[in-house]
């Protein structure tokens, strides 16, 4: 069926011929997603019925990965995915948005065909600057307020991107010709008004830095080298993320479910970022620090946090003691006599030591010192025989 309405749709466009609405439904959807049937990939969450009686099942492919599946007639005509970023169709003007959630937006109309750069203001008053990437010709936003733009970012779908400011939600056509917003509970709905050409200049840096997530548990020493640290992830529900800094491996950040689930992994030989907005910059410094975000693809604002330090001794190879010359005291008999060294020893003279009514003689080094306390020893005994 999938390639019959594929068929038709590049029929019709080489002849010129008018298409039916099914057939129009397929192309919107088939240009944007991919066309594996949802219902053998995921869960059923929900069914929903838009306007022009489109029937949208939502399924759960994964952690902040949605599909949104299209039917027509009880037939299927394609899917878009929001993995980790939101996703649109256009069928006709009627437009549908998947968040990596699971919500769902649709409306009909709200488009500015004619889309020359310049400024446009939304149904709410808020300001928008459309402008070209000047590296490589890229469509992209800026938010303006007080008359200064907050920052450019850039269309990242080769079909639409969708940005949300405020309650607003945003749909820019890759290719020009398809601008569209929609306030969710509002009454007042109206496309993009254009204002004109005078930009003001726009500032490099949108974002404040958000702060670190916080800490669960650690840092804790696992090893000599290898340090670990639990922290939050910006998903909530109680999924964590574990960092693991090892001198040898490198650093490590595994995102968890609340169940302990590992549901994706960034290390030094994979960086990112990933489709769950997981990254890892400086991974091959000992000072690596964890990114990570849940919109807008790698220009949105990160959380960042450093890995756990490792130990400062870390690495260094222990010091080796000095090789010893000698020992200036010995033990021997359960008593310990000291030793003169160098040129002294040769002129030294042992004492005697009473116990009781012994009298003993200690000596202690070299041998040949023993041999000369023993001569003096003699010495002695023979004068003291001869005044005898």
């Amino acid at each position: 069926m999938r390639t019959a309405l594929r068929t038709a749709v590049a029929t019709a466009l080489l002849t010129g011929l008018a298409i039916t609405p099914a057939v129009a439904t397929a192309s919107a959807f088939a240009a944007d997603g991919p066309a594996a049937t949802a219902a053998n990939d995921g869960t059923l969450v929900r069914t929903e019925t838009l306007a022009d009686g489109t029937v949208v099942k939502v399924y759960r492919l994964g952690p902040a990965s949605y599909r949104a599946e299209a039917f027509v007639n009880g037939q299927s005509v394609g899917a878009i995915d929001a993995n980790g970023r939101p996703a649109a169709s256009n069928n006709n003007g009627a437009f549908l948005v998947l968040f990596e959630d699971g919500r769902t937006v649709s409306w009909a109309g709200n488009n500015a065909h004619d889309t020359p750069l310049g400024l446009y203001r939304l149904a709410d008053g808020t300001v928008l600057e459309l402008g070209k990437n000047p590296k490589d010709g890229r469509l992209g936003l800026q938010l303006v307020e007080n008359g200064k733009g907050r920052g450019f970012t850039y269309t990242h779908d080769p079909v639409r991107t969708v940005w949300t400011y405020g309650k607003a939600v945003v749909v820019l056509g890759s290719g020009g010709g398809e601008f569209a917003a929609y306030l969710p509970g509002s009454a007042r709905q109206a496309a993009p008004v254009f204002l004109g050409r005078n930009t003001p200049k726009p500032t490099p840096s949108p974002e404040k830095p958000r702060p670190p997530a916080r800490i669960i548990s650690g840092p804790t020493t696992v090893a000599p080298c290898t340090v670990t640290e639990v922290i939050a992830s910006v998903y909530g529900g109680g999924w964590t993320v574990a960092l693991t800094n090892d001198l040898k491996k490198g650093p490590k950040a595994v995102l968890k479910d609340e169940k302990g689930k590992a549901l994706e992994t960034v290390d030094r030989a994979h960086p990112g970022p990933t489709g769950l907005g997981m990254k890892i910059e400086r991974p091959g410094t000992r000072a690596p620090r964890f990114g990570q975000h849940t919109n807008g693809g790698d220009t949105a604002p990160y959380q960042w946090n450093d890995f756990p330090k490792l130990p400062k001794d870390c690495g260094k190879k222990p010091a080796t003691p000095a090789p010893t010359t000698g020992t200036g005291a010995g033990t021997q008999g359960g008593q310990t006599s000291v030793v003169p060294k160098g040129g002294v020893a040769a002129g030294a003279e042992f004492g005697t030591v009473e116990q009781g009514n012994d009298t003993a003689l200690l000596a202690s080094g070299a041998g040949a010192a023993v041999v000369v306390a023993g001569l003096g020893f003699t010495a002695r005994r023979r004068r003291a025989a001869t005044r005898g």
